[in-house]
Parts: structure tokens; C-alpha cells; sequence
């Protein structure tokens, strides 16, 4: 359905820093640099980071959550630890599983350095 996702940063390479870390946990290959934005190509679409081309303050969303695939329960604790490690903040919960409507998920949620509410999530088999 997305072709990509882009969000923005204030720092563009310590959003590389941590991203290049967060996202090596889920088999993602370091991030090309393109002069104010960063990019990493996957096989089901394209994940940026961009200094805004207004030169305007990134800001992150309020209420927004960028969610990653993950294969397993443990690349999502994997993908956790490395964001914390990388310099993003726990917020919600723990890692672990979530269940409502029928489905059984397997969660992590970090606020990157910019502020932004992300996720890495593992389907469960019912």
C-alpha cells in the first residue's frame, strides 16, 4: 500500500547513526545518503529521514507511529535494545505481546532522537 515513509529530523546524522543501528536488527542495509535526507530500501518500500526542505524545525508527529516488521519476537527485542542503545527512548509498555480483535502481536515502541513514535511489530500465530 505505502510506496515510503519519510519523517524528519533536526540532526541528520545522528538519525543516521541511530537508524542505521535500529533498522540493522531487522536486516536493513545502512542508509544512502542523499546531501539533507537519508534513505533505506527494502524490498516492501522505502523508509527517509529528511532535514525539511523549508528550513523550518522537524517536529515529530502527535498521535503518528511508524510501525517495522519484524520475523520474530526476538528481532523485535533485538530491534528495542538497539534503540535504546542507539539513543531512542522507551515509552509504552515493555516489549511484548498485545492481543485485541482476534490478532496476537508482538510489540516494542521507542521515541527516536527527534521524537518520533515508532514500533517493531511480529504477527503471533493465533
Amino acid at each position: 500500500m505505502f510506496s515510503h515513509i519519510m519523517i524528519g529530523t533536526n540532526d541528520l546524522d545522528k538519525a543516521k547513526t541511530f537508524y542505521d543501528q535500529l533498522l540493522s536488527t531487522l536486516e536493513v542495509r545502512p542508509a544512502k545518503v542523499d546531501g539533507y535526507r537519508i534513505f533505506y530500501f527494502t524490498k516492501t518500500g522505502v523508509f527517509s529521514v529528511t532535514k525539511p526542505i523549508n528550513g523550518e524545525p522537524a517536529t515529530c508527529a502527535n498521535g503518528g507511529t511508524i510501525g517495522f516488521a519484524a520475523n520474530s519476537p526476538e528481532q523485535v527485542d533485538k530491534w528495542h535494545a538497539a534503540g535504546v542503545a542507539a539513543g531512542g527512548t522507551p515509552i509504552e509498555n515493555p516489549p511484548g505481546i498485545r492481543e485485541g480483535a482476534g490478532n496476537k502481536l508482538y510489540l516494542a515502541y521507542l521515541r527516536d532522537p527527534d521524537g518520533n513514535k515508532i514500533c517493531a511489530m511480529h504477527r503471533m500465530p493465533s
